[in-house]
């Protein structure tokens, strides 16, 4: 079937859960990943954290070339994982049972569930202010609920809509953001306060840890959105179009709120919604900024609900064996997700929600360590050979519980401690430091250097790709020719 008949044949509302997509299935191109990217970052969330690099101390040079820094190191390791969806056709957390087990898979996978409730939640608040004020309602609840109902539909009907809103938020974000910041740079002294606070280094490694530390917490979302992609497709098309569709996107969107924080930092961070609208002008040019609003974080939030949604049925079938599901549970399984994540959006205080984002961020030390883990076993243990029947069983190839990843796992986690700076928590090395965080590079090398050497010695991979198929074809053909036509 040719990549047009299987788009074309694709259902409306998507089948596809934590099992493998079949070749016959498979349809697109690498540059949806690009538009999917660039679009899910050009919104107000990335424009805050760019802000945040001022607020925490950088001049604007600083902060712009610390961003770019960090969006580079961080878009590295997020299109590498972005890289091995056409080559599995599954989800990027599955993946995650080659190197913990089946059911030892559920430890990052918890806290990857937790990530996914914080960032819709936080979603749902400021996207839900941006449709208060297009609508003229003062209730927060309203906007919330509309948010929350709009992510539900779409994260439901699955890969083809969200990488359609991908290609809205792209055009729309980047024409309306264009218009923004000339907007900023005409009403506003930019220049004068760019270089008004002198360089420090701390400053500019918290510049690069900020949009690093952006960046891979892609790494859990980004091969759920390639796995579609023929597996023809090469590693470096699908590494180079995610990579440059979410670090041109990013880059873009932090530099604008560098700018804005310089000007006007306090009133921006205490009503982000209502600056842009302001900024834009009144009527018809401040619904176009909230529109534009709601249309970035719609795009983000329907990756937090549909990667939420896979990652618990990653989880579940972990224990149950299972394989696939059924549209009706797959949907209700969405919706209760969403459901959860308005919730904790309607209910939380602005101190709380605060308090809530700050404990997301710090959960962010827990995925630098899986995802070194899993790139590494991938790229340089496996060779991007795995045994994909076995991924649905403990009594499989990869077992139950494997303890390589889970003690390289917990000593990544644990050796960051001395080295954290954040809101909730300083570590003594970070303060002796001067309040510099570089626990996410301390991170990197202590699990690359502990799980490398260790798996590579006792983990037993493959000799070449088994897809599910090869299961039922090996237990019939000879060896020989019939095996070598099915190596990948």
């Amino acid at each position: 079937m040719t990549q047009q008949n299987a788009s074309a044949a694709a259902p409306v509302i998507e089948r596809r859960t934590i099992d493998m997509v079949p070749d016959s299935e498979r349809y697109g191109s690498p540059r949806n990943q690009f538009t999917l990217w660039f679009g899910a970052n050009m919104q107000i969330s990335t424009i805050v954290t760019g802000a945040l690099a001022v607020i925490l101390g950088a001049n604007g040079l600083s902060a712009i070339i610390g961003l770019a820094v960090g969006n580079v190191l961080g878009g590295i390791f997020m299109a590498l994982h972005s890289a091995q969806g056409p080559r599995l056709g599954l989800p990027q957390m599955i993946s995650s049972r080659v190197q913990f087990g089946v059911r030892g898979a559920a430890l990052p996978l918890v806290l990857v569930i937790v990530m996914y409730l914080g960032f819709a939640s936080t979603s749902g608040v400021l996207a839900g202010q941006a449709v208060n004020l297009m609508i003229g309602v003062n209730a927060p609840v309203v906007g919330i609920l509309i948010f929350g109902v709009l992510t539900a539909v779409i994260a439901i009907f699955g890969y083809r809509w969200i990488h359609a809103l991908g290609r809205i938020a792209t055009v729309v974000g980047f024409v309306v953001f264009a218009y923004l910041i000339i907007a900023l740079l005409v009403n506003y002294d930019v220049g004068t306060k760019f270089l008004a606070t002198p360089f420090g280094w701390v400053s500019f490694i918290t510049a690069v840890t900020l949009s690093a530390g952006w960046q891979m917490t892609y790494a859990p979302y980004v091969a759920d959105y390639s796995r579609y992609l023929p597996r023809s497709t090469t590693v470096a098309s699908t590494f180079w179009a995610t990579f440059s569709g979410s670090v041109i996107g990013t880059q873009i969107a932090m530099t604008f709120g560098v700018l804005i924080a310089l000007v006007g930092g306090d009133a921006f961070l205490a009503n982000q919604v209502g600056f842009l609208g302001k900024l834009a002008g009144f009527g018809v040019a401040a619904f176009i900024a909230y529109l534009t609003v709601l249309v970035g974080k719609l795009t983000v939030n329907c990756l937090n609900a549909y990667g939420g949604f896979m990652t618990i049925l990653t989880t579940v079938t972990g224990f149950n064996n299972a394989r696939t599901i059924s549209q009706r549970v797959r949907s209700l399984i969405i919706v209760a997700f969403v459901a959860v994540s308005m919730i904790i959006a309607i209910a939380a205080s602005a101190d709380f929600l605060n308090f809530f984002k700050n404990f997301v961020l710090l959960l962010l030390a827990v995925f630098i360590p899986w995802s070194i883990i899993n790139l590494t076993d991938y790229y340089f243990i496996s060779r991007e050979k795995v045994d994909i029947p076995a991924l649905y069983t403990p009594k499989g190839r990869y077992g139950s519980v494997n303890l390589v990843a889970i003690v390289s796992y917990v000593v990544g986690i644990l050796i960051q401690i001395p080295f954290l700076s954040q809101t909730l928590y300083t570590g003594p090395i970070a303060k002796a430091m001067g309040g510099l965080d570089i626990s996410w590079v301390v991170a990197m090398v202590v699990t690359f250097a502990i799980y490398y050497p260790w798996a590579k010695r006792t983990l037993k991979h493959p000799d070449r790709m088994i897809y599910p198929d090869d299961a039922v074809e090996d237990a019939t053909e000879p060896e020989g020719d019939a095996v070598a036509e099915r190596t990948a």
